[in-house]
């Protein structure tokens, strides 16, 4: 790990980094922030499309609160840097910077788009070999939001809490999702139902403890792209503790993640405690 730069803050310490991933086969990184006194556990957020490891860290506000719970965070980029695959750079919604926290299949990204991989079998590790961090917890926004909730459903051992901002809850239907998938997982439905939090708990997955969201009435994402009613009705049809806050005239941004940033804080440290 290289640290690129440090700051101090609410007592703590914000720090960004960089390391070579065996699973990338890039450089990848993220930034941290690491509260003063002992740590009671770390939190992995997830951004969401166009963000980097510096959009949570810097605009959301979350530091004041991760002091008082005393728990620590990691927001990794969003995709692998520096590739010139097919189409990586034509868009903001398919591949620089919008990895979609899967592992690719496609030819040439099946080699580097391995987010999944990344999150559950490289990042986790190294926070527990050079933080000295077992007890994990998981939330994101937008497209990491979807990045927590299927992370979250397929690794319940390793994610002892789980939320999300504005999740993109039923990718395969939906047309972020759909390029995205056809991107990188081809044109077997199958394979995106495994990166989809709907399918995922129609099919039996879940995770035991229960599962927060947020959502902005007022997101212009809400009816085409996002369709958090789907994750409240597989839910519910099968159980899964959660619940969905509708919190009226917020929009899809970080002011409205900073608005409610404490909530999800006090949420994932009363299950990490």
């Amino acid at each position: 790990m290289q640290k690129l730069k440090e700051h101090k803050t609410f007592g703590g310490v914000t720090t960004f980094w960089s390391h070579e991933s065996r699973e990338t086969k890039t450089p990848m990184k993220f930034s941290s922030f690491v509260p003063d006194g002992p740590v009671k556990g770390c939190l992995i957020w997830l951004s969401g499309l166009t963000c980097t490891e510096e959009n949570f860290i810097t605009k959301a506000g979350a530091q004041r609160y991760l002091a008082e719970h005393q728990l620590m965070v990691v927001a990794p980029d969003t995709s692998p840097r520096g590739l010139q695959l097919p189409h990586e750079h034509e868009s903001y919604d398919f591949g620089s910077g919008a990895g979609f926290y899967l592992d690719a299949r496609t030819p040439a990204y099946d080699q580097h788009y391995r987010m999944e991989s990344y999150i559950v079998r490289e990042l986790a590790p190294l926070i527990f070999d050079q933080f000295g961090q077992a007890k994990l917890g998981i939330f994101g926004h937008s497209m990491g939001g979807h990045g927590a909730l299927t992370l979250g459903l397929k690794y319940p051992a390793l994610f002892a809490s789980v939320s999300a901002f504005s999740p993109i809850v039923n990718p395969s239907a939906v047309p972020w999702g759909i390029k995205a998938f056809e991107g990188y997982l081809g044109s077997d439905r199958s394979l995106w139902q495994q990166h989809d939090s709907c399918e995922l708990l129609r099919s039996g997955q879940r995770h035991p403890r229960r599962i927060l969201i947020h959502q902005g009435t007022a997101d212009e994402f809400l009816d085409k792209q996002l369709k958090t009613r789907h994750f409240e009705e597989a839910a519910r049809s099968v159980d899964q503790d959660h619940s969905v806050v509708y919190a009226e005239g917020y929009d899809h941004s970080y002011y409205f993640i900073a608005t409610f940033i404490e909530d999800h804080i006090r949420h994932h440290a009363g299950m990490l405690s």
